[in-house]
């Protein structure tokens, strides 16, 4: 398995790993320590991009050398290094960029493709990427996905974007949470606890959560569970200086995905407004929203498509008319008790059928067709 993220700690990495094991010897190509149920990790260099970010990688990007490009990243030379000489049944590449190593290190063995998100317009909201990095995911997409034998992603409707642009229809494997067995807590607390956890990156609009509970005032809280983004935590420090002053707000440490469940279980209800920036942030279908089921919280979100499709079949809690702090604030403010307890009691009703097992049978079929 190649991807170029820590492992150990990339919640859908993980669960991809949790069923590869079961049928096969794997080995891990990654950021980080090695992650739980990998026979053998090679770890990648602290800091090494995973993008051609060095001058002669940017050259090429600028001369539109995309062939070149592809295996420039340092990330992608120190891969290649560790895994000389090594061979294997079968390789999974998690997102596009890692599709050139993955396909090398295959040397015709079969390639699983596993797409996170819309991989052309995974940052275009940063110029930089937008004018360099975006062309070369294209390349990325329309020259490996064809060869690949199996490709995954998160959403429906991102499956249709590779099928309309690169006529290849990937499998959904969406980003559900193992089943926690847990039960939802009562409200009974002088507050309604807001919670929310993911990455602090620029764009998530993270800043509208602070809005939102101040807007609210007395009786809602808000804890936040942030993992710092790849700007050394620049924004999330941005974050704490915004909630200065606001004491309804606390910051937490990060958990590991297999804690997380058990950590949200004691709040309310997971919060997460996204505003389509882009057509990742249009399409999204969050690794968060099923934590939040597994948690048991009742869920608040804005009006994206994908998982306001998924609250509003199960009942699971609320979907503001659009992303204003106004509306997302109104939005909870309308839930009483009653209505929190109750969107509780149907996450703990759909927390099976939102849970892992359904897109594990996803990747079992995929490695039984892989590996013969």
């Amino acid at each position: 398995m190649v991807s170029f993220s820590p492992i150990h700690s990339d919640a859908r990495v993980l669960r991809q790993l949790s069923v590869v094991t079961r049928q096969a010897h794997v080995t891990t190509i990654g950021y980080g320590p090695a992650p739980a149920g990998a026979d053998e990790h090679l770890r990648l260099p602290d800091g090494a991009p995973s993008l051609p970010q060095t001058p002669r990688g940017v050259a090429l990007l600028a001369a539109r050398r995309w062939r070149a490009a592809e295996l420039a990243a340092p990330a992608a030379e120190h891969a290649l290094r560790l895994a000389e000489g090594k061979r294997w049944d079968a390789v999974v590449s998690n997102d596009a960029r890692a599709l050139p190593v993955a396909h090398r290190l295959a040397a015709g063995a079969p390639v699983w493709a596993d797409l996170h998100e819309w991989a052309p317009e995974e940052r275009t909201h940063v110029l930089a990427w937008r004018l360099l990095v975006a062309p070369l995911m294209d390349h990325l997409c329309r020259t490996y996905l064809p060869l690949s034998a199996a490709t995954t992603t998160v959403a429906a409707s991102i499956a249709d974007l590779y099928a309309e642009h690169y006529g290849v229809r990937p499998q959904v494997m969406r980003n559900a949470a193992p089943w926690a067995d847990l039960s939802p807590t009562g409200v009974d607390a002088p507050t309604i606890r807001l919670v929310h956890s993911g990455g602090a990156i620029p764009g998530r609009n993270l800043e509208a959560m602070l809005d939102v509970v101040a807007a609210l005032g007395r009786g809602y809280s808000l804890d936040l569970y942030l993992m710092p983004g790849g700007d050394g935590g620049r924004y999330l420090r941005a974050l704490r200086d915004r909630a200065a002053g606001l004491p309804g707000v606390t910051f937490h440490d990060p958990v590991p995905p297999a804690d997380l469940p058990a950590t949200l279980n004691r709040y309310d209800v997971g919060v997460f407004w996204i505003p389509p920036f882009n057509t990742n942030a249009a399409r999204t279908l969050p690794n968060k929203l099923f934590d939040f089921v597994q948690a048991r919280l009742a869920v608040a979100v804005g009006p994206s498509p994908e998982m306001a499709r998924v609250v509003t079949e199960h009942r699971l809690g609320v979907v503001a008319e659009d992303f204003t702090v106004d509306a997302c604030a109104a939005s909870v403010a309308r839930l009483s008790r009653a209505d929190v307890a109750g969107f509780k009691a149907s996450t703990d009703a759909a927390s099976r059928e939102l849970s892992f097992a359904a897109e594990a049978s996803v990747a079992e079929g995929i490695l039984d067709r892989l590996l013969g």
